[in-house]
């Protein structure tokens, strides 16, 4: 509807590069932190599990005999079982030393899965289906285990192991037939585990990064929810801790329709009566305001002495700028009720204007370490003051930018009308616009 034209100044960087370096430090702590909450509660569980697993393999080994099993392959068996608990324990202990048995028993893994893979192959590999399921089943299962653990370096060196130790031991098989029985099956059968191997350890990789990721952004958004909480309501805490943030933890780059309300003449009223009847009216108002704007879904950023400043950054901005105006027509029916019941009791009536704008701003937490205070920066915010002193100088009302304006493709409501104020003096691109209303309004 009103040009709203051109390029924006860029805005403000969110906080200084010191700031910015200090939260990717904090990264890592993050990471582990992400790592001891999907761990919680899991100790003695996965510690179980690992029981279980070393039951199921002596059975497994115990019901196909696809294996030559000598004593050795009991006592390794028992071996695995008494280090996997072991290292289990140790991982309960936390600091230095968990971190340790937790490699420790990625190692002690990939050498069981390796063995009996191997040895299933030296003994007969593809004779049977029964007993190749039972070879390979614990390099299954012991890629689940690893992948429980929720650590996806630990998970990938585990693949890489027993990948690499496979293809190797294939390899020799096609250059040495000699050395592993079965040559005509053979190569199909270690061909089909090996690749079906590779293919679950991309997945149980790529299962346990999206996981963590998944996590990492859960634990994040309440984290910035919580600190948002603390300012505004949790509608707008959590719509904006649901996005991405800027280069600051706690500030988003979004756009934003902006009102601000002021009493016209407030300073003269102050020196024509009492301070607790300036009080009185103030109150009044900021009342009507809040009102006016918790019934639109908006915000009041703060009071600036007699000013009430309003954002609304929910929403995409046609939206957002259906609400604000939705707000000021709101506010300027609950001014004169207020003017009514005032000049009822013989008290002076009050007049405001209320200045609309929008666009693309910072909004968040800014904290210097020793304040906190919730807020918007940017450019728009100058020039809605800006646009308000103009909307003063004219004598108008319910005053809008022609950026504002433009969001909502001429689609007022009823009975409201645009008119241009060209006589208004503001920097390019802005243009002055009049919220008239006609009957009914």
């Amino acid at each position: 509807m009103a040009p709203g034209g051109a390029e924006r100044p860029p805005l403000p960087a969110p906080l200084p590069a010191r700031a910015q370096a200090e939260g990717r430090a904090a990264a890592g702590s993050d990471d582990a932190a992400v790592l001891r909450a999907m761990q919680a509660g899991g100790g003695l569980r996965l510690l179980g599990l690992r029981a279980i697993i070393v039951l199921v393999l002596l059975m497994a080994a115990q019901a196909y005999d696809g294996s030559l099993h000598a004593l050795s392959h009991w006592f390794i068996l028992g071996l695995y079982g008494f280090g996997t608990v072991w290292f289990g324990l140790g991982e309960r202990s936390g600091g230095a030393r968990a971190t340790r048995c937790s490699w420790a028993g990625t190692g002690l893994n990939a050498g069981l899965a390796v063995y009996v893979i191997i040895e299933h192959m030296l003994a007969g590999g593809g004779a049977g289906l029964g007993a190749d399921a039972v070879s390979r089943l614990p390099a299954f299962l012991l890629l689940l285990q690893t992948g429980l653990s929720m650590r996806v370096a630990q998970t990938l060196v585990f693949c890489g192991l027993v990948t690499a130790c496979w293809s190797a031991a294939f390899l020799a098989g096609l250059m040495r037939p000699d050395l592993f029985p079965g040559p005509d099956t053979f190569p199909t059968a270690q061909v089909t585990g090996l690749a079906t191997f590779v293919a679950a350890g991309l997945l149980v990789v790529d299962g346990v990064s999206r996981l963590r990721g998944a996590v990492t952004r859960a634990l994040r958004m309440e984290h910035e929810r919580a600190r948002l909480a603390r300012f505004v309501p949790d509608p707008v805490a959590l719509d904006l801790a649901a996005e991405e943030g800027g280069s600051a933890p706690g500030v988003h780059r979004r756009h934003a329709c902006l009102m601000i309300l002021d009493i016209r003449g407030f300073s003269r009223l102050s020196r024509e009566h009492p301070p607790e009847t300036m009080v009185a009216a103030l109150l009044a108002v900021r009342g009507a305001a809040q009102a006016a704007v918790a019934e639109r879904g908006g915000l009041v950023d703060k009071y600036i002495g007699d000013a009430v400043l309003v954002q609304f950054v929910v929403g995409p901005p046609a939206a957002q700028a259906r609400a604000a105006l939705a707000c000021a027509l709101s506010l300027r029916r609950r001014i004169a009720a207020l003017n009514a019941a005032r000049a009822a009791e013989g008290l002076f009536t009050l007049r405001v204007v209320v200045a609309l704008h929008a666009g693309d701003l910072l909004v968040g937490v800014f904290d210097d370490g020793v304040r906190a205070e919730y807020t918007v920066l940017g450019p728009a915010m100058n020039a809605l003051s800006r646009i308000e002193a103009q909307a003063k100088a004219a004598e108008i009302e319910v005053a809008a930018s022609g950026d504002f304006l433009d969001l909502l493709r001429g689609a007022l409501p009823a009975g409201i009308r645009a008119v241009p104020v060209p006589q208004a003096t503001l920097p390019e691109p802005l243009t002055l616009w009049a919220i008239a209303a006609g009957p009914g309004a």
